[in-house]
């Protein structure tokens, strides 16, 4: 057997390299950045459920709205001029791209050599499992916003629907978000409700907490309201199997809920729900929402304080509810060459840029409990 010299690379297998020339770590930065998409795309899914657009270009996107019109009888002899009510009325709305969000980690050389697992792929699905997690956030607490607006269109005696919001329960307590039959009655109310405002009823969604959700599939078999037709490991999986009055329903730890992201613990009153916290949650689990542009360095769209979503529990929307701009889409960049030489070890960045804000009110619908006053606008 012919022995190779070790001092020739022309003669070495390099797994990372392709077709045996170029960058030997080539193929593995293709192999972290698949990762990353995955952890993002099996995370966020806010992301498909509203109107979302790339922008290239300019800071800002611009929406339109028009209004209804009529139908209007003909005098023989009149000239035809357009709608006597000078309809339909238009109305722009623009969403601005908030600063870039990033998440990165640095990997050093030597840990990736001794670690007996795939450090890469680990850290690529946590990058973007974080990415994921605001991206849903925002676009969420966009939609609870659009719920209690009214509809950009303001002209004089030419009103538009605007938002909904729907009572969950009959108390002044917060656990009331939790009650299965309510939840229901909430969701029946929430479809005549878009109904009635000339919603469509394509692509009607409700995105609700993981203890709401479980909730309603638990009285699936008795209380002949929610779809029976899916049952065992895919009712249970929480990604739109059941649904009530057509409204395909999540669960997301991301919604707004009596200000905190997906859920809270602690004793019950208007605005705790009364939870007993299961222990040692960590940091990531009961989060309190972040406050708004004013107080964040890097958001540049309004999507409100925590104390605004004090009683919020739940969404229920159709697409047209909020817009999602994307400047840079998600995606994954590597440090290499010199970089890596000097500091023995590559830093790992996920990033994107983007912003959300709603856009049609009326396909809005935020469920709220433990008051009977409905939250306010901000």
């Amino acid at each position: 057997m012919a022995f190779q010299s070790s001092t020739n690379p022309a003669q070495l297998t390099r797994p990372g390299q392709s077709n045996s020339t170029g960058d030997a770590r080539a193929l593995y930065l293709k192999l972290f950045s698949g990762e990353m998409f995955k952890g993002f795309q099996h995370n966020a899914i806010a992301r498909d459920l509203v109107m979302r657009r790339t922008l290239t270009n300019g800071k800002s996107l611009q929406f339109i709205y028009t209004g209804h019109t009529k139908a209007e009888y003909h005098t023989p002899g009149n000239s035809i001029l357009g709608d006597t009510n000078n309809a339909p009325p238009v109305a722009e709305k623009t969403i601005t791209v908030d600063d870039l969000l990033i998440s990165s980690a640095f990997l050093y050389d030597l840990d990736e050599t001794l670690s007996h697992y795939d450090m890469r792929s680990e850290i690529s699905r946590k990058i973007g499992y974080a990415l994921a997690q605001k991206y849903d956030r925002l676009i969420f607490r966009a939609i609870t916003r659009g719920a209690r607006a009214a509809s950009p269109i303001t002209k004089s005696g030419y009103v538009e629907p605007g938002g909904t919001q729907i009572r969950v329960g009959s108390t002044t307590n917060a656990s009331d978000a939790y009650s299965s039959a309510g939840l229901v009655a909430a969701f029946y109310d929430a479809a005549a409700a878009l109904d009635e405002k000339g919603v469509s009823s394509d692509g009607r969604v409700g995105v609700l907490n993981p203890r709401q959700y479980y909730e309603l599939i638990q009285a699936v078999g008795s209380n002949g309201l929610v779809n029976r037709d899916a049952q065992g490991s895919a009712l249970q999986g929480g990604n739109g199997i059941i649904e009530i009055a057509g409204i395909k329903i999540y669960k997301s730890m991301n919604i707004p809920f009596f200000s905190q992201y997906g859920t809270k613990y602690g004793t019950g009153s208007a605005t705790n729900p009364g939870v007993t916290d299961p222990g040692n949650t960590g940091s990531f689990v009961s989060e309190a929402l972040e406050d708004a542009a004013a107080d964040v360095t890097g958001i540049n769209n309004e999507y409100g304080e925590e104390t605004e979503f004090a009683n919020s529990c739940g969404l229920i929307f159709q697409r047209e509810a909020a817009g999602c701009v994307e400047a840079i889409a998600p995606q994954v960049q590597v440090t290499s060459g010199d970089v890596s030489t000097i500091y023995q070890g590559d830093v790992i960045l996920g990033r994107l840029a983007m912003g959300a804000d709603y856009l049609n009110p009326a396909a809005s619908v935020e469920l709220f409990a433990g008051t009977a006053t409905k939250p306010s606008a901000f």
